[in-house]
C-alpha cells in the first residue's frame, strides 16, 4: 500500500513485540521493506520509531504501543512531548508542567450500561473477584500480595496462587482514582479489566476509555465490539499524532484551541469499593506456591531494550 499511495507521510501502530529486543525481526522486517520502497520509487522515508504510553497524552488508560511515522521527503519527525503523568512516580515528579493522569473515574463515572447488555462475569473464577480490590489482580491472593497488604494496613488476601504464576490480566480491575488498564481485543472470562463494581465493561464503557466520541457507535455483540475497541488507536492520541504530522511533516498551520477530545476531569471521585472475603469454594487452594522463576524481565524491559537501540 504505501509502495502504491507514496503518501507525504504515514503514520503506523502496533503492539510492542514489534521491537521487543531479541525478538524485532518484525521491526526490521519493515524497515527493510520501506528502503526497498525508498530505492524503487525515489523516495526518501526515514521511519522514527517510539514506544508511546497513551495516559501521557490524556487518554485514561495505560497504554503502550509502537508507532511509527515517517516523510517521504525525508523530514524528521519529532514525537510530541507527554502532557500528562503521575506525580508519584520519581521520575515524572520533577516535571511540574505534566498534568495528572486521566482516571478510570474521569471517562466512567457518568456511564450507564444498557439494559439488554449482558455484563455478569462467568466462569470457574467469576466469584473470586469480589474478593480482590480496585486496582489488583489475582496477584493479590500470593504471598507478596498478602506481604504488601498488611504494610499498606490492608485486609490481605489468602495464598492461592503463586507469584506471576499467571497472566497479568487474571482477575484484574480497575481502580477509580487511575487509569484503566490496557483494554483487551481478546479476553476470556477471566481476563479483564473488569469494572470496580465486579461485572464486565459495557461497549459505551470501552469506548469511553478509548476516547471515543460518544456518538461513534461499534457494530456487532459485545464480543465483536471488544476485539475492535481492544484493537484501536485510542481516539486522543490519534488527534494529538495528526495534529503534530499535520504541522510537521505536511506544512499545514497549527490547529488552534484545545485538543476536541481530551476526557473532561470529575471532581466527585467516590471511596474505593469495599472487597469481600475469599468464598469457601476457593479456600482449598490455599497452601505455598512457588513463584515463578523467571528474572522479571518481561515485555515492557525488552521494548526499552530495542528502543535505546534504535536511538
Amino acid at each position: 500500500m504505501l509502495e502504491e499511495a507514496r503518501p507525504r507521510a504515514f503514520l503506523l501502530e502496533n503492539v510492542g513485540g514489534l521491537i521487543y529486543s531479541g525478538k524485532d525481526e518484525g521491526l526490521r522486517h519493515l524497515l527493510d521493506g520501506i528502503e526497498h520502497i525508498n530505492q524503487k520509487t525515489n523516495s526518501a522515508y526515514r521511519p522514527v520509531v517510539k514506544v508511546l504510553n497513551a495516559a501521557s497524552y490524556g487518554v485514561p488508560q495505560l497504554r503502550e504501543r509502537v508507532f511509527v511515522v515517517a516523510s517521504r521527503e525525508e523530514e524528521t519527525f519529532r514525537f510530541p512531548k507527554p502532557t500528562h503523568g503521575d506525580p508519584e512516580e520519581s521520575s515524572l515528579s520533577k516535571d511540574t508542567s505534566l498534568e495528572p493522569l486521566h482516571t478510570a473515574w474521569d471517562a466512567l463515572a457518568d456511564v450507564r450500561p444498557a439494559e439488554n447488555e449482558d455484563l455478569v462475569v462467568r466462569g470457574k473464577w467469576a466469584e473470586l473477584l469480589a474478593s480482590i480490590p480496585e486496582g489488583q489482580n489475582y496477584l493479590w491472593h500470593t504471598d507478596r500480595g498478602i506481604e504488601r497488604a498488611k504494610e499498606e494496613g490492608l485486609r490481605p488476601g489468602r495464598p492461592l496462587f503463586g507469584w506471576r504464576r499467571r497472566y497479568w490480566t487474571f482477575l484484574l480491575k480497575l481502580a477509580k482514582a487511575k487509569p484503566s488498564w490496557t483494554i483487551q481485543a481478546q479476553p476470556g472470562p477471566a481476563v479483564g479489566p473488569f469494572h470496580w463494581e465486579n461485572r464486565r465493561l459495557s461497549s459505551r464503557e470501552l469506548c469511553r476509555i478509548q476516547t471515543f466520541p460518544d456518538d461513534v457507535a461499534i457494530e456487532g455483540g459485545r464480543t465483536s465490539v471488544q476485539r475492535q475497541v481492544g484493537n484501536a488507536v485510542p481516539s486522543l492520541l490519534g488527534e494529538v499524532l495528526g495534529r503534530a504530522i499535520r504541522t510537521q511533516l505536511l506544512g499545514i498551520s497549527a490547529v488552534r484551541g484545545d485538543l476536541k477530545l481530551m476526557p473532561p476531569r470529575r471532581d466527585d471521585l467516590e471511596a474505593p469499593k469495599s472487597y469481600i472475603d475469599v468464598p469457601p469454594q476457593f479456600l482449598e487452594l490455599e497452601g505455598e506456591h512457588s513463584a515463578h522463576p523467571g528474572t522479571g524481565q518481561g515485555n515492557r524491559a525488552r521494548s526499552r531494550e530495542t528502543t535505546q537501540e534504535l536511538a
